[in-house]
């Protein structure tokens, strides 16, 4: 065994299999675990997805929302033991790999329309 075997082994070990198919323009809500002081707690995360990069145990999505005016985004790891629950809310339309061009849109222009040919 050479040593990219032994790390795609390793790897192995730790990739989530109950993870839901996740495409960009999707809206999902992430269920964060959250340390308080000995206790964990999930706080939910809903926004869109814009991203989504890399593969297998590096496999990130990016979130935005916005949030009293304010767009904030996330970037999370799946296959994190932080991630608690991954949800898709509903499916987007889009033409597009990333939606970088959402940070410039204000309002009712940042909607995205709804696919309904993919199942939740």
């Amino acid at each position: 065994m050479n040593a990219q075997e032994i790390i795609r082994s390793i790897e192995a070990e730790h990739l989530k299999s109950n993870l839901p198919q996740i495409y960009v323009g999707d809206t999902v809500k992430v269920g964060v675990k959250i340390k308080e002081g000995e206790k964990y707690r999930v706080q939910p995360y809903e926004g869109v997805v814009i991203a989504m990069r890399n593969g297998g145990i590096n496999e990130t999505i990016t979130v935005r929302k916005v949030f009293q005016g304010v767009g904030v985004e996330r970037v999370f790891l799946l296959h994190s033991p932080r991630i608690d629950s991954i949800k898709i809310i509903r499916r987007g339309k889009v033409r597009r790999a990333k939606l970088y061009y959402l940070r410039g849109r204000v309002g009712k222009a940042t909607r995205i329309q709804q696919r309904f040919d993919r199942a939740l």
